[in-house]
């Protein structure tokens, strides 16, 4: 075009900037200048504007603005209203207000521009801005609504839009996820309920509000529920829903999931294909595990991880180290969580000289430095196996204060091999670390019993009372169906509670004829041994694998996790109930997993 009018140019420099190439549309707006042709009108000013904007130049913009004052367009509402996106970008608004003030006649979309600036820190200001807008559409009742949510303030955030002139969904949406982040659950429930109407977005708010509460079983039941109300789940809800079957070992479900997406051809990135690696790890079904990682491509250091860490849990020390040698062949570099990993496997299966070989390369060759928690896999190695000096020498020559999470290593180690010596001097390190977990001073009140120094364990079970301590109760889970069981310890809520009973009594009867000798030196000293063993066949994980053993058809695989550490008799007495009544068994505590098949288990009796 030998000649373009001015319509010509502001479409070109306005194509520019809303294709996202503003620094072609300032180049052509200095082109239209330097020609000298056209003068900048009302139509190319906003987009100038918005390009100084998306480029963050400041100085640009303000020499911009200069311009338009000359040409008496800054008073224009559309110019304004650019000028006020533009200073509010920077924070400035006072600036902002200043071009706000000069607009002879003001519209909705100027006040929300400026509205949307003073809620980010001065609300008493927003207010001020939004009583005087003379017509309050939904845009501006929803700024409103973000800044309380923004500043905490959801209580007035709910005030506001029960007067609000102009709600949608956003609005509900935007209230319910502050009560997420600001208040109780039950207020985020509460709130769900009342609303009129609901949307993906308001699902996923709420099962992922569960699951990061950990509230399982209800996040699943929404999770039902959405789907019987139409509400379509997108691949946030199925993260949600995954990371849900990961903690509570929901196999059953994860499967559902992941043939869903399969199935609706959803799209899956890096991210989702690594969740799904997560689930059927923390599941214990590693198989699928790494079909899942094979078929993945771009695969990035998170990948890698998630599979290693599945192995080494799952008590697959070899795999997990072959996969990180693996790892780096195809220039992954490692992290310092690939590291944990690493050094977990090798804690799980008592290869030393391998985990000392790792530490050192970490900072001489992979240029990590090691964090207090690679410290801390270092003396679980040591401790484990046997190597209790090296272990207490390790700890003192690290250059980072020992935490909770290393003195506690050494303190279990001296628990599998009976030293009161090391034991008394980590003990003593964590009570002087505030320790509020009495699961540390159980572990000790054990340690002395083993030894036989019953007036220790007085002692140590009355500084529990007195320091009001106690230890946290175990719990298991299994799914059944699609459903999660929870059971506590002795727990006798359970529907089926009579059926179960029975079949713990079946076990117990079954166990004594197999010679199977009940370790009760982990029950209370002040406890008759006959109530001791009692009490052993009431553990949580037992109730939930008698449980599994009626809801279950025969030969299917009974999957348990529990929250505590496995207890050594129930370690003994579920390798036999594998034997006896033909089960392959999996159950994850909260260090590792245990298969348990044919008599045996699959960490070898080294846990």
């Amino acid at each position: 075009m030998t000649e373009p009018n001015s319509f010509v140019w502001n479409t070109m420099i306005r194509g520019f900037q809303q294709t996202q190439k503003p620094h072609e549309a300032l180049l052509l707006f200095n082109r239209m200048r330097a020609k000298n042709v056209f003068v900048p009108d009302h139509f190319t000013s906003p987009f100038v504007v918005r390009a100084c904007s998306d480029l963050h130049c400041l100085r640009y913009g303000q020499g911009v603005h200069g311009l338009l004052v000359k040409l008496r367009l800054e008073v224009d509402v559309f110019v304004g209203t650019s000028l006020i996106e533009f200073y509010r970008g920077f924070g400035d608004m006072g600036m902002a207000k200043t071009v706000f003030d000069g607009i002879p006649v003001k519209d909705a979309v100027s006040s929300t521009a400026l509205l949307s600036g003073y809620v980010n820190g001065d609300m008493k200001m927003a207010e001020r801005i939004f009583e005087a807008m003379p017509v309050k559409d939904i845009v501006a009742c929803n700024t409103m609504v973000a800044g309380y949510v923004k500043n905490g303030d959801v209580n007035v955030a709910r005030e506001f839009l029960d007067k609000a002139p102009g709600r949608d969904i956003l609005i509900f949406n935007t209230v319910l996820g502050g009560y997420m982040k600001y208040g109780e659950i039950e207020d985020v429930l509460r709130f769900f309920e009342e609303m009129v109407e609901k949307d993906v977005v308001s699902w996923n708010t709420v099962i992922g509000g569960l699951v990061h509460k950990k509230r399982i079983n209800e996040a699943m039941r929404f999770f039902e529920r959405m789907q019987k109300e139409n509400v379509k789940p997108n691949m946030v809800t199925l993260m949600s829903v995954l990371s849900a079957c990961a903690l509570a070992g929901a196999l059953d479900t994860g499967r559902w999931i992941h043939w869903y997406i399969d199935r609706n051809k959803l799209s899956m990135d890096v991210v989702a294909r690594t969740a799904l690696v997560d689930m059927y790890s923390k599941c214990g079904a590693l198989e699928s595990a790494q079909r899942v990682f094979d078929c993945m491509e771009g695969r990035d250091v998170v990948a890698w991880n998630a599979m290693i860490m599945g192995f080494s849990m799952n008590g697959q020390s070899k795999n997990a180290l072959e996969f990180f040698y693996r790892m780096m062949k195809e220039d992954v570099k490692p992290n310092e969580i690939t590291m944990i990993g690493v050094l977990s496997a090798c804690s799980h299966a008592g290869l030393v000289d391998e985990a000392r070989n790792s530490f050192n390369r970490m900072h001489e060759e992979l240029d990590i430095t090691p964090k207090i928690e690679h410290y801390g896999c270092m003396v679980d190695v040591l401790g484990r196996a046997g190597l209790l000096d090296d272990a207490y020498e390790f700890i003192q020559s690290m250059p980072l204060v020992p935490h909770t999470g290393v003195w506690g290593a050494l303190l279990n180690a001296c628990k599998i091999h009976g030293n009161v010596e090391f034991a008394e001097s980590a003990i003593k390190h964590l009570m002087e670390l505030n320790l509020e977990d009495g699961g540390y001073l159980s572990i000790m009140s054990n340690i002395y019993a083993n030894a036989g120094r019953w007036n220790d364990v007085s002692r140590v079970r009355e500084l529990m009372k007195v320091k009001e301590i106690t230890k946290l109760p175990g719990c298991s889970s299994i799914e059944i169906n699609g459903e999660i069981h929870e059971f506590g310890v002795e727990e006798k809520i359970h529907p089926r509670s009579k059926e179960i009973y029975r079949m713990i009594d079946q076990i117990s009867k079954q166990l004594r004829m197999a010679g199977h000798n009940s370790s009760t030196t982990e029950v209370f000293f002040d406890v008759e041994d006959e109530e001791k063993e009692k009490a052993l066949f009431f553990h949580s994980e037992k109730l939930a694998i008698a449980f599994g053993l009626i809801a279950t058809d025969k030969g299917a695989v009974i999957r348990v996790v529990k929250n505590l550490r496995v207890c050594v008799d129930c370690h003994a007495a579920i390798k036999l109930i594998s034997k006896i009544f033909y089960r392959e068994i999996v159950v994850r505590d909260r260090n590792r997993f245990h298969h348990f098949k044919g008599g045996l288990c699959s960490c070898g009796d080294y846990w």
